[in-house]
């Protein structure tokens, strides 16, 4: 989802306009895609990787929760204001240090001879992912400026980031078994190195003035860093951590509320829709990331599986996001986002409850469709509430919208790991169960309040 949205200024008869007879659009919409399935590849396939990476480098549970949420918290937190550099720098120029920083990142990565290096790589490469990811939708809608095209470009586009969440714990674990954890990192290289010679024939995009919050972000990155670290860390050096959080967090409001361009505008949560779609949409990455980081493990140190085992009993569950995703669609249009919303809420609310008969003893066979209800209720959730968080604001705003609404959700995912890493550190069956237990409590309010407000539109628009 992008954090900025780029209007096309390229003339009638212009390169980009003619693409019947040109090749550079589809050449630019393959690097798009390649690029943010690579980044959202990346946010799930080191998942299943995380028993071998412990083995090789140390570090623990708390370490290995850094290896996952190093990249998410640098890729949420820098992607509040990546629309507005890829603006200024022009989407193309962008996409390609994008791509360039991430591929060198990943080559870090797959070298560190410790943890510390490994996790400071891994924060490379979630800055040079939130640069990606507005740049690479900004570069489709220069490419395709005829609505029809584009609307079937950006179909597209999403679709490539579906099927890297559906093979991200499969590619994970096989890499992991065939090669080493080290190969989920250089694979990278050679994709990175295609999206960039894709991206030559694109035209270059146009630079645009577009301002920049530098406080508000770097107190947005203060903030989430010091509460990860709290709720990781724990002990007194977790309760300094948090004070710092909540130093941070009361200046970031501040800040937010006297900048004339800020990264978040406070105003947009007065709207009902916004905190709805906000708190539904933090609920399901709760719920989806924790479950798979939470049964990555089950499966390897709890049931001993090897890593190629595990990422393939997740194929079950990430392989119907898509498909999931459009029948959401379409319910959504037909009936309005409410019975979608509603039902993949209580749908992944079933799927939570049912996990908590998961035992060590439970067939590996059994776990795998019982992940299947959760999968579905959160790609039955989120296309509804993105479109309700996009109705809510003005058009001219939608890409600053979806920022946050993309932002938040990557938080709360990379919160919830933490959360869950933690829980599960005294204990990992228990700390399963209560991990799962919190995970269907979060969707109780979502669950209200998307009926209150979903009832309260529907009979203003039957007015």
């Amino acid at each position: 989802m992008p954090t900025k949205q780029t209007l096309d200024t390229s003339q009638p008869g212009s390169a980009t306009s003619r693409l019947p007879n040109n090749p550079a659009p589809a050449l630019t919409l393959t690097a798009a895609v390649l690029g943010f399935a690579l980044i959202t590849l990346d946010a799930s396939v080191v998942t299943v990787a995380l028993p071998a990476i412990g083995s090789a480098l140390g570090g623990g549970m708390s370490g290995l929760q850094w290896v996952v949420d190093a990249y998410t918290l640098a890729f949420a937190a820098l992607m509040l204001s990546t629309g507005a550099f890829a603006d200024r720098a022009g989407a193309s120029r962008a996409y390609a240090l994008g791509i360039a920083v991430f591929t060198l990142a990943s080559a870090a990565c797959g070298l560190a001879p410790t943890l510390p290096v490994l996790i400071g790589a891994r924060v490379v490469q979630g800055v040079a992912a939130a640069v990606v990811l507005p740049a690479s939708l900004s570069l489709v809608r220069q490419a395709y400026p005829d609505p029809a095209h584009r609307a079937k470009a950006v179909a597209l586009w999403a679709a490539g980031g579906s099927i890297a969440v559906a093979l991200g714990p499969v590619a994970g674990g096989a890499l992991t078994t065939v090669w080493d954890w080290r190969g989920i990192f250089f694979i990278n290289l050679p994709l990175g190195v295609a999206a960039l010679l894709l991206l030559v024939r694109a035209p270059r995009s146009a630079r645009r003035p577009a301002p920049l919050d530098l406080p508000g972000q770097l107190t947005a990155v203060i903030t989430l860093t010091a509460l990860t670290f709290a709720v990781i860390e724990g002990g007194t050096t977790g309760v300094a951590a948090f004070a710092v959080a909540v130093l941070a967090a009361v200046l970031f409001v501040r800040i937010e509320g006297r900048q004339a361009h800020p990264v978040v505008p406070l105003g947009l949560f007065r709207d009902r829709a916004v905190r709805v779609a906000v708190s539904a949409g933090a609920a399901c990455s709760v719920a989806f990331y924790g479950v798979i980081f939470l049964f990555s493990l089950f499966f390897q140190r709890v049931q001993g599986r090897s890593a190629l085992y595990a990422g393939l009993l997740f194929l079950p569950m990430t392989g119907l996001i898509a498909v999931t995703n459009v029948v959401s669609g379409k319910l959504a249009g037909r009936y309005g986002p409410r019975l979608p919303m509603l039902a993949g809420q209580a749908v992944a609310v079933a799927g939570l409850l049912g996990l908590l008969s998961v035992g060590s003893g439970t067939p590996a066979a059994v776990v795998a469709v019982l992940l299947v209800p959760l999968a579905i209720g959160c790609a039955l959730t989120v296309p509804p509430l993105t479109a309700v968080m996009m109705d809510a604001v003005p058009a001219e705003r939608a890409g600053l919208a979806a920022g946050v609404l993309n932002a938040a959700r990557q938080v709360a995912g990379g919160l919830g790991i933490a959360v869950f890493g933690a829980l599960v550190n005294g204990g990992f069956t228990a700390g399963m169960r209560a991990s799962l237990a919190l995970s269907a409590v979060l969707f109780v309010p979502t669950f209200w309040l998307s009926f209150r407000l979903a009832g309260r539109r529907a009979s203003r628009a039957g007015r």
